[in-house]
């Protein structure tokens, strides 16, 4: 496993035509700096806009997977992606000169040869690994689809397949070293179709650049010897085709016995390099395809940008904390005696997050709240939960310390018991909505277990005002 960032030595191109939009394309791969990333460039419009290689940027997953921003788009990325992370580029410059890159023979082998030709040169910079270390589980009931990601201290996938068709049947297989197995064992797996999907493509206006020599054509319907000439004028196809005894259109020869399943091991690999980051993780995928595949790859990107964040404010790793005091010192502007957060034990990133709050007896509000019966105000308790829920608001207000929360209203507070010293807050909070710089959020503040504290707070996040300069 490589340790160090990577890159390509010298620019290096690849033409052909897409496989959806029938378009002409020529892709150049160029060099690019350390902690660039991939990044596709459209060099055929005005100002060369740019698209990272980033599952923030999928805009379509129904025929493969679609970046794009704005009006721009770039089709059918994964093969082009997949071949890059295979070979472990971690930066690299992608500029392509129409909407969709070339489709080869199906596979990602013509990238694969194209980016060896270019050199692989590695940079200074250690590789930004993500490291799964829980289990992260996707699942679609409507599709049967099963992914997940298991700790390990490398990178695998295994990938099962079945489709109820006797030419497929069930397959599975396993990628356990890229370095060793990618370029010979999976590159070259082509992608597959059944022939009802080919027919719909065709109707629907898709697959242009389309043939029999880009594609392992699947027969899922019967095939009588009129339908094989009406289809060949249908598909628009100059050669003769017919159904070989194996179930695929014309006397195709696997390149390898399962490798339908390997290409879909290929295009997992693809879109999860849009997580923007290696990983080290074992990988199990149960009949995936583009779509469950861009949402597991959106809960791992997920979690990338929260080890991120967590690991530019807390220094020191703590065994069940996610922040410390310090930490929370570094990303709130508050200060004693208002700072009412003591360390974050939770955190899932813009959507819930657990602190605590531990009530001491030298609280300076106990002196007046009151002399000889000390309760915690209850709108103490509210802004304990507040400065909670603004901690959750990491990943989308940019500078939290420079950032100050005004509320804009609290609803439904309720106070169901008293909060004295020695007691430990719990407080759980939720973001119901974020929009532009107003945020509303819903907490539950709990002790020993017992709920003592709610309320639904909306707020507005605004710059912090410069101080004033005495003269």
């Amino acid at each position: 496993m490589l340790v160090h960032q990577c890159t390509i030595e010298k620019p290096a191109s690849y033409s052909g035509t897409g496989l959806h939009t029938g378009v002409e394309c020529t892709l150049t791969f160029k060099p690019a700096p350390e902690n660039y990333g991939i990044r596709f460039v459209r060099t055929d419009l005005g100002g060369n806009p740019e698209i990272p290689a980033l599952v923030d940027y999928v805009v379509d997953v129904s025929r493969g997977t679609t970046l794009g921003h704005g009006d721009i788009k770039i089709y059918t990325v994964e093969h082009v992606l997949a071949a890059v992370v295979g070979l472990e580029i971690d930066n690299i410059i992608i500029e392509i000169n129409n909407i969709e890159p070339p489709v080869g023979d199906g596979s990602a082998m013509p990238y694969v040869e194209t980016l060896q030709a270019a050199g692989i040169k590695r940079q200074e910079a250690a590789k930004d690994y993500l490291v799964i270390d829980k289990t992260i589980h996707y699942r679609s009931e409507e599709d049967e689809v099963d992914i997940v990601a298991l700790p390990t201290d490398a990178f695998r996938i295994t990938v099962m397949v079945d489709y109820k068709n006797p030419a497929l049947g069930s397959q599975h297989t396993g990628l356990f070293s890229l370095e060793k197995e990618f370029v010979k064992e999976f590159a070259p797996a082509r992608t597959f179709c059944f022939l009802t999907e080919v027919e719909a493509l065709h109707d629907a206006g898709l697959i242009k650049g389309g043939s029999l020599e880009n594609a392992v054509v699947i027969v899922d319907r019967d095939l009588a010897d009129d339908d094989v000439e009406s289809l060949r004028k249908k598909l628009n196809l100059s050669e003769q085709i017919h159904l070989n005894e194996h179930g695929f259109l014309n006397n195709v020869q696997l390149r390898f016995k399962n490798e339908p399943a390997r290409h879909k091991a290929l295009d997992l690999l693809g879109d999860l390099a849009l997580v923007g980051a290696p990983l080290r993780a074992q990988i199990l995928a149960a009949r995936p395809g583009h779509a469950s595949n861009v949402e597991f790859a959106k809960m791992i990107r997920k979690l990338y940008l929260q080890k991120k964040l967590v690991m530019k404010y807390q220094y020191e790793k703590k065994e069940g904390v996610v922040f410390d005091h310090d930490a929370i010192l570094n990303i709130l502007p508050h200060r004693y005696p208002l700072l009412l957060v003591d360390k974050i034990i939770e955190l899932d990133l813009d959507h819930r997050i657990v602190g605590v709050k531990n009530v001491s007896g030298n609280e300076p509000f106990f002196e007046g709240h009151f002399p000889g019966r000390p309760i915690m105000p209850g709108v103490l308790i509210v802004e304990a939960m507040a400065q909670t829920g603004g901690i959750l608001l990491l990943n989308s207000v940019g500078d939290p310390k420079n950032k100050l929360v005004y509320f804009i209203s609290i609803e439904n507070a309720k106070f169901r018991k008293p909060v004295v010293p020695g007691d430990q807050i719990i407080m759980e909070v939720e973001m119901r909505a974020f929009r532009r710089n107003i945020c509303e959020i819903a907490g539950k503040s709990f002790v020993n277990g017992n709920l003592v504290a709610e309320a639904v707070m909306k707020a507005a996040i605004m710059p912090r005002e410069p101080k004033l300069q005495k003269t």
